[in-house]
């Protein structure tokens, strides 16, 4: 696994590929491709985004994320990186002039030797900086910056945004084409109340951090993995709240695994949701949820073992 790192960490000099990089979709990784072409000798190919999200500090908005940091990791080996540097954002970075952040961030302090960005991107107090200025500024040291075209397919522009938009409606097929991999959470198995066993429908309750992004509320056809490896199982997945069984309670995430028996609790449960089955519902009684899940069970086995050839 490659390493996460603040700047004063991290190895130097550096190509640097800078964004956010959420989702890693393909205007991403034409950036990181520039970072690391032609990389000059010595220099460590390097992805440098900030954390948190400057808006979570700077107006106190939430910002869900596609890839966790850790997540990222695994995603950015095989493009040829070789670190990932987190600049702590705070409210004094935020006062940095856009020359100031280039001079001390990217040329002092990580040394980089080649940069690239994506040709929409800003930096600096006010969002002062963009491209041009970043080129001019890096010239004076004798630092070539690449500016990676802006990414589009038929509906438009490839952004982070539209593939929330596609979670969020519970299209996962769409949100796989924009990711060009299959979307994915994880998170340990908590004990729950047994609600779900009482009906015959042991589920695993998982604690998810909370700053990963989850697609919309919904029952879904789902593969499974534990602690991230070996066989993958079928599973039904609910996200959101329990209508029927306690109206009160805060969503969750509830992963039956299809005909199998384990004990998960302490385990890491690596979930990719394949197809949303439904939306959630309040039925009638504890029998009528219960019939429901057999045939939410039904149809999530039926949709898995026609797409057993999808990885």
């Amino acid at each position: 696994m490659i390493p996460l790192c603040s700047p004063t960490d991290a190895r130097k000099p550096t190509a640097l590929a800078l964004g956010s990089f959420d989702g890693l979709h393909a205007g991403h990784r034409g950036v990181i491709a520039e970072a690391i072409r032609d990389c000059p000798v010595g220099a460590v190919p390097s992805v440098v985004s900030f954390w948190p999200h400057p808006r979570e500090v700077l107006f106190g908005e939430p910002r869900l994320r596609l890839d966790l940091p850790s997540e990222k990791l695994a995603l950015l080996k095989p493009l040829g990186i070789e670190q990932l540097v987190l600049v702590p954002f705070t409210r004094e970075l935020a006062e940095l002039s856009a020359e100031a952040f280039v001079e001390t961030v990217l040329l002092d302090t990580l040394q980089a030797r080649q940069i690239a960005v994506g040709a929409n991107f800003r930096f600096g107090r006010n969002r002062s900086g963009d491209a041009a200025l970043l080129q001019q500024v890096a010239a004076a040291r004798g630092v070539p910056v690449r500016v990676a075209d802006i990414v589009e397919d038929a509906d438009g522009r490839m952004s982070s945004s539209r593939i929330r938009s596609a979670l969020e409606a519970g299209d996962l097929k769409t949100a796989r084409s924009l990711l060009s991999r299959p979307y994915r959470f994880q998170g340990p198995v908590v004990k729950g109340r047994g609600l779900g066993r009482g009906l015959g429908w042991p589920t695993a309750n998982l604690r998810v951090d909370g700053r990963k992004f989850l697609p919309g509320l919904g029952v879904y056809a789902a593969w499974a993995w534990l602690d991230g490896a070996g066989e993958r199982m079928p599973a039904v997945m609910n996200l959101g709240p329990q209508p029927t069984v306690d109206p009160n309670a805060p969503s969750a995430v509830e992963v039956h695994l299809l005909d199998r028996s384990l004990e998960l609790v302490g385990r890491q449960l690596h979930v990719e949701p394949v197809s949303r089955l439904r939306g959630q519902v309040k039925f009638s009684g504890l029998e009528a949820l219960s019939e429901q899940i057999g045939r939410d069970a039904d149809a999530a086995r039926s949709l898995l073992t026609t797409q057993s050839g999808v990885g």
